[in-house]
């Protein structure tokens, strides 16, 4: 075993922001606006603020779920939102979610605007608003929540600990890898379990906690997250596999997770949505990078 240098804290941190490995540049330890900078408005009562990242696409995934059960009510504008450039610390953004983090969605629908901040909020907000992917009798709403609320808890081992340690810190530390390996790995255990016995997260319909926790288990074994399939030897959570392939194949999810999207092959990436057109004319091999 590799034993690292060892680090001894002092009596009071303070903050080098140079450290931190790739997104030294965006993490700073206090909140609040860095810039003024007004959010644009769309055309559509629903305004959301995001960019494709896991978080991002658990709520576009939800919307064009809902577009395509015919419900029109749920067209809404999608802005990208740069965390690379900091644009979630511009002041408008700020106003819409003091944590900074995307996605942020706007509802102008009611008397007055409503801002809905965190994820899983967000899926709540909207399943409850259109009556949709989630179920109605007390039983089937608490398990849905509850998994809903797993994921919530969940993925930042996954992101913040698996991830940025596998992939982003500056060096390769073996403590901290094969900690986050052991629970990224103890959590696709419990989703396996469930999923041998269920068609869904939930039980056998589809719900606001398939798409949380797919956007990032899914995506996972999938091999779209860290480049860590193999090291996390997703192929042998069959059930979790088979699940997140057929979510995968479902043409609403393949549309969430094109908008907001600043990577992969550019018919993939639509960087803001206002109409479902978008998808066959503002796709970045169609229009280039305006940007």
């Amino acid at each position: 075993m590799t034993i690292e240098t060892e680090y001894t804290p002092p009596k009071v941190w303070t903050w080098e922001a140079e450290s931190g490995g790739k997104f030294a540049s965006i993490n700073r330890p206090i909140a609040g606006p860095t810039h003024d900078k007004d959010l644009p408005v769309g055309k559509h009562p629903l305004q959301l603020y995001s960019l494709a990242t896991p978080n991002g696409v658990k709520v576009t995934v939800l919307l064009e779920e809902l577009l395509a059960l015919g419900i029109n009510e749920a067209e809404y504008d999608a802005w990208l939102i740069k965390i690379g450039d900091g644009d979630q610390f511009g002041s408008g953004f700020v106003e819409v979610n003091p944590n900074s983090k995307i996605p942020a969605l706007m509802d102008r629908s009611g008397d007055a605007p409503q801002r809905v901040f965190e994820s899983g909020a967000i899926l709540l907000y909207l399943a409850e608003k259109f009556g949709q992917f989630i179920p109605d009798d007390p039983a089937g709403r608490a398990e849905t929540l509850s998994w809903l609320f797993w994921q919530m808890g969940s993925a930042p081992y996954l992101g913040g600990g698996f991830g940025h340690f596998y992939a982003y810190a500056p060096e390769k530390m073996e403590y901290p890898i094969n900690r986050f390996s052991m629970e990224a790995k103890r959590q696709l255990d419990v989703l396996e379990r469930q999923l041998s016995q269920n068609d869904f997260i939930a039980g056998n319909t589809y719900t606001i906690a398939d798409m949380a926790i797919w956007s990032w288990y899914g995506q996972l074994v999938l091999g779209r997250l860290y480049d860590a399939a193999e090291f996390l030897d997703v192929t042998s959570y069959t059930h979790v596999m088979n699940w997140a392939k057929k979510i995968d194949a479902r043409p609403a999810v393949q549309r969430g997770r094109m908008v907001n999207r600043m990577s992969g092959a550019p018919e993939t990436q639509l960087h803001e949505r206002h109409d479902a057109s978008d998808f066959e004319t503002q796709t970045q091999d169609k229009i280039g990078d305006k940007s």
